[in-house]
């Protein structure tokens, strides 16, 4: 009933067949490469039972990468007024998803054939990507939309939000995501969409930049443990991620101050590799951190050694103020025989 609704209403779909047997990655690639609103629902209840079960699960993970203003009431984006998201949270989807590399594969697939299974005996079932900027048209074409740079990731059409797209592209191992919703078409019949991804991927390419403020597992700056031996007591405090921020090229990221907190009860002993604070960078209301670790075991000093070590000290101290004491106190011995031997001269030249 649900597939002869999704066919009767001329939703794009893959010609699937009733008690046909397909693998999950078949059924992956006709629902994100020609769109098949049918997979979507095959998947759904296969993987949680029933479409209602399994969008249960997806406005729980929506949840999980921070979207804000999404529901989900079905699992192929059919109309609905109690299904919707935004630009914001589609691009944090976007970006979760092209962590995968099973859907980056399949995303950036510009055609794609179902293979004949036990109720489908041709191979003419083949698929074009929905994704224009992945295909590589004839260069006179005035609706040639290929990007270079394009490595995915999905389009969308209804009605009512009309042409739609998350798209992805990749350059100087630098990757954007553009999310465009709404759009129709220029006075001259092109994809706005299209266009628009364009635009905005040439913008970011040009004006914007990944710099690296500190890699991983750099040393930030030494620092001293308390009631540490003298060996460990000098600890390398050192920068667990990488980390990168996203600037304008001709940003000076030497004026990018970082707020450093360490913990304050920093004392032997330590093990190394143990959080010992966070650093933190904030750059255009962004904020990149990272966990700050000690570098190398801290050893806690032995007791008796430090006392050894004091009196050692003391003693020290003590002949230093003695051998002092006594260069002193010899001066003034010979400046009293010269005060006497004066005197006494004086005294036989005045007789």
């Amino acid at each position: 009933m649900k597939l002869y609704f999704l066919y009767l209403f001329g939703y794009s779909n893959a010609n699937i067949q009733v008690g046909e047997e397909l693998t999950i990655n078949q059924l992956l690639h006709v629902l994100l490469i020609p769109s098949a609103n049918e997979a979507g629902t095959i998947i759904a209840e296969h993987i949680a039972g029933s479409v209602e079960s399994f969008t249960a699960m997806m406005n729980t993970k929506a949840t999980e990468l921070g979207c804000l203003n999404t529901n989900f009431v079905n699992a192929n984006g059919v109309h609905d007024s109690n299904h919707y998201s935004t630009a914001y949270d589609l691009a944090l989807m976007g970006r979760y998803a092209m962590k995968n590399e099973t859907f980056r594969k399949i995303v950036g697939t510009t055609i794609y054939t179902l293979p004949a299974t036990n109720k489908y005996e041709k191979n003419d079932r083949v698929f074009g990507t929905t994704n224009t900027l992945l295909k590589k048209n004839s260069s006179d074409r005035v609706d040639n939309y290929y990007y270079e740079y394009t490595t995915g990731a999905k389009t969308g059409y209804t009605d009512p939000a009309k042409s739609c797209i998350v798209a992805t592209a990749m350059k100087d191992s630098v990757e954007y995501i553009v999310v465009i919703l709404g759009a129709g078409t220029t006075e001259n019949g092109l994809s706005a969409r299209n266009l628009d991804c364009i635009s905005l991927f040439n913008y970011a390419f040009e004006n914007y930049t990944v710099k690296t403020l500190n890699d991983a597992n750099s040393v930030l700056r030494t620092t001293k443990v308390f009631k540490a031996n003298s060996s460990t007591k000098n600890l390398n405090v050192v920068v667990e991620d990488e980390i990168s921020v996203l600037i304008k090229k001709d940003f000076d990221t030497m004026t990018i101050t970082p707020t450093i907190q360490l913990n304050t009860d920093l004392t032997a002993p330590i093990s190394e590799n143990t959080v010992i604070g966070k650093i933190t960078y904030n750059v255009d209301g962004n904020e990149y951190s990272s966990n700050l670790l000690a570098g190398s075991n801290v050893i806690k000093a032995n007791g008796f050694n430090t006392f050894l070590t004091v009196c050692s000290v003391i003693l020290v101290l003590f002949l230093l103020y003695k051998l002092l004491n006594l260069n002193s106190n010899s001066k003034k011995r010979k400046r009293k025989r010269k005060k006497r031997k004066y005197n006494r001269r004086n005294d036989y030249l005045y007789r």
